[in-house]
């Protein structure tokens, strides 16, 4: 059964930096690469960044890059989303799947919420 858990998500000021973290099980997680999602109130989910099953190369949607860096421990079967210079766009539910921009799998987790706000 796959399943993903996602935490470290809080209440920070804009400019304020976060780290999410993201455990997945269920299928083989070092041979998947594996997105961050967002969806804010009201709007659809969006893709926000994703890595290879290696974790040598990276992407990241414009509203995110250079501000956003995602990481991940195949030995932990755990990704990381490393947030800074937060803004208020970027309050949301974060969830994390496998794939590259669309979701592999139809199961999400419960996502962990971001409020960016003075």
């Amino acid at each position: 059964q796959v399943q993903f858990v996602e935490s470290g998500g809080g209440l920070v000021q804009p400019g304020g930096s976060l780290r999410l973290s993201c455990v997945a099980s269920g299928f083989t997680f070092r041979a998947h690469a594996m997105t961050w999602y967002r969806q804010a109130p009201g709007n659809q989910r969006e893709w926000v960044a994703a890595i290879t099953a290696g974790g040598r190369s990276t992407k990241y949607a414009d509203s995110v890059k250079d501000r956003f860096t995602i990481s991940r421990d195949n030995a932990t079967n755990t990704i990381y989303l490393q947030m800074t210079s937060l803004k208020p766009e970027d309050a949301a539910v974060y969830y994390c799947n496998s794939g590259w921009v669309n979701a592999n799998f139809a199961s999400w987790g419960r996502g962990t919420q971001v409020t960016v706000s003075s």
